[in-house]
């Protein structure tokens, strides 16, 4: 582990953000560009705990080779160039860069080190190599006015290939082997190891958005729930290919695990491993799969794509990511035909939709089953035409859409995220519920749940009866939500505490991860009904589901609902996994009681099979 005593705040500094240098050998130092706020929009930046960017350089005084792996995207380049000038000259022989991983943002920043390094040489995966010759001169459209020309882009420099496992020597005696590790969101995947300090550069895998200036991670526990929920955001959807780089991974003398976001794993960097697959074992129990098709050009599509499969994969429903411009056509057929709906996305490039999205339509429009629900995703700049595209031809088709088509202007904001997050959920429920309705039809109508003894015993379990309320500041949205809970105990004295159980597929899930807050309303057994009427009914996707009420506020900001015989506000401690629920531990901070006459209202089930 470096030392922290030669760790070195660098002074440059922009809009909070900031780059810390680490030693880890001779020759061989960590590069860490902390964001204390989070940098966008997309979903597996939502816990708003801050980011960092890891990149990896050797280097050494007076040496005329210089190489850099995984460079930060241009994010960081106002604080990561001045770093890396301070530590290596402009009239290098050369500076090889290695690159994990190719979008428009990391490109950008390939582009003003190209103009700075003169003898710029770029290693990547041969899919790699294909994005970054066709991103290099493209602009991305924004709302303002672009002030990138296609004349100030430079020459792109010369590109090193890497098609298979391939072992390079490099200055000061380092070995580097460099290993193609494609999925469907990265498909120019680039994993670096280092193999006589067993050091991985495992760029995307093992992340988790946290800016923390620590070199590691205390224990497993401390970044479990962000490496979790980065783990859910995005892999989840790709995970068998997922699963076989960490088998190949395996195989390594591992040492440390150094992600391109988050601190470094040492001690328990096996756990990680096996924690990896664990997260991902259920999906291949999973009942009813949902192939999805996209291609993305800029990033936003492959958010929205993220964030609609989060809600999907919540409801137990498992999505299968495929990018078509990486997608063999029998791979596509295969899909297709073992799915049991379709989800397709599309950006609008000049006013139309990718080539493999066209082909990947057709392929749709031939080998799907019209019985099968689709939907349809996307962004644009200034039109849309591709999305129209895919609507008018799969309504022609003879699809049923199963949500309305998703149609984004430029980049999603958070609150459009969370909309479309429950629309997965919303998506999920009904093929589950579709699939229940099968079932029952093939057994002759019985409800196993009315008969079970076990399940009839199990409903003579009661609580009370509570409305669980959250809301969150994001940049300038705020996101709110509630749901009716009952499975609601007391868990802890000193400090004091509860436990409560929330299904994996509530919206308002994604609002109770470690330090948020949240109030539990009480209610009243004399005016329940009516709170529980509000609550109970089915919200559309985005709805504010504490529109119009009369609420007033906890100290930290809660909302309160006045019909409530009691209130207390609480902080999220600890998640525990529990089938398709979490156990959320929560410390309690403040409470009252409203109507000190009051009883508290119970829920008395039939059965342990539903609420």
């Amino acid at each position: 582990m470096p030392n922290p005593a030669i760790n070195q705040l660098l002074e440059e500094q922009t809009n909070s953000k900031s780059v810390i240098n680490f030693s880890i050998g001779d020759g061989f130092i960590s590069l860490r560009c902390l964001s204390p706020k989070k940098l966008r929009f997309e979903i597996e930046y939502s816990l708003g705990k801050g980011t960092t960017s890891n990149s990896f350089l050797f280097y050494k005084q007076q040496e005329l080779t210089a190489v850099l792996a995984n460079p930060p995207g241009s994010n960081f380049e106002e604080v990561f160039l001045p770093a890396l000038n301070k530590i290596i000259p402009k009239n290098l022989k050369e500076l090889i860069v290695i690159v994990g991983h190719i979008n428009p943002n990391r490109v950008n920043l390939l582009r003003k080190l190209s103009k700075q390094y003169n003898n710029l040489t770029i290693i990547c995966s041969n899919p790699g190599g294909k994005l970054l010759k066709e991103l290099w001169t493209q602009v991305k459209p924004t709302k303002a006015k672009n002030t990138t020309l296609k004349q100030d882009i430079p020459p792109i420099p010369k590109i090193n290939l890497i098609k298979q496992e391939t072992s390079i020597s490099i200055p000061n005696g380092y070995v580097i082997k460099l290993i193609p590790s494609p999925t469907a969101r990265w498909p120019g995947g680039l994993i670096t190891f280092e193999e006589t300090t067993g050091f991985l550069m495992s760029d995307k895998l093992f992340g988790a958005h946290i800016c923390s200036q620590e070199w590691e991670e205390k224990n497993r526990v401390s970044t479990e729930d962000e490496r979790r929920h980065y783990f859910d955001c995005l892999m989840t959807p790709m995970i068998s290919q997922v699963n076989r780089i960490v088998e190949k991974l395996e195989l390594l003398n591992i040492r440390t695990i150094a992600p391109s976001h988050g601190p470094t794993i040492e001690t328990s960097w096996r756990s990680l491993l096996n924690d990896y697959q664990r997260w991902g074992c259920h999906e291949s129990d999973a009942s009813i799969n949902i192939v999805m098709l996209f291609a993305s050009a800029y990033g936003n599509t492959a958010a929205i794509a993220d964030t609609l499969a989060k809600g999907i994969n919540s409801t137990g429903v498992h999505v299968k990511s495929l990018n078509c411009e990486f997608t063999s056509a029998s791979e596509l057929v295969t899909a297709i035909k073992e799915a049991d709906a379709y989800l397709i996305g599309s950006p609008t490039l000049g006013g139309h939709a990718p080539t493999p999205i066209v082909s990947a339509l057709g392929t749709l429009l031939s080998e799907g089953d019209r019985k099968k629900k689709v939907g349809i995703f996307g962004s644009y700049g200034w039109s849309g035409e591709a999305l129209d595209l895919l609507e008018s031809k799969l309504l022609d088709g003879g699809f049923e859409f199963g949500f309305n088509p998703i149609k984004i202007k430029f980049s999603p904001n958070a609150e459009i995220l969370k909309t479309i997050e429950e629309t997965g959920t919303k998506f999920g429920r009904k093929l589950i519920s579709e699939e229940k309705r099968q079932q029952r039809r093939l057994s002759g109508g019985i409800n196993i749940s009315k008969s079970d003894p076990g399940l009839l015993a199990l409903g003579k379990v009661v609580g009370s009866l509570a409305v669980l309320t959250a809301q969150k500041n994001e940049e300038e949205s705020n996101i709110n939500s509630a749901m009716v809970a009952s499975w609601i105990s007391q868990a802890s004295f000193s400090p004091p505490g509860i436990t409560i159980a929330v299904a994996k597929d509530r919206a308002v899930e994604s609002l109770l991860h470690n330090e948020d807050l949240f109030a539990l309303n009480i209610l009243n057994e004399d005016n329940h009904h009516k709170v529980l009427k509000q609550f109970l009914q089915p919200f559309p996707p985005g709805t504010n589901r504490l529109s119009g009420l009369n609420l007033s506020s906890t100290p930290r900001n809660q909302p309160i609902l006045p019909e409530a015989l009691a209130w207390i506000e609480c902080c999220v401690k600890q998640r525990m996994e529990c089938g398709d629920h979490w156990l959320i531990y929560a410390e309690v901070l403040h409470g009252k009681v409203l109507d000190q006459n009051g009883v508290t209202a119970v829920h008395h089930r039939r059965t342990g099979a539903n609420y």
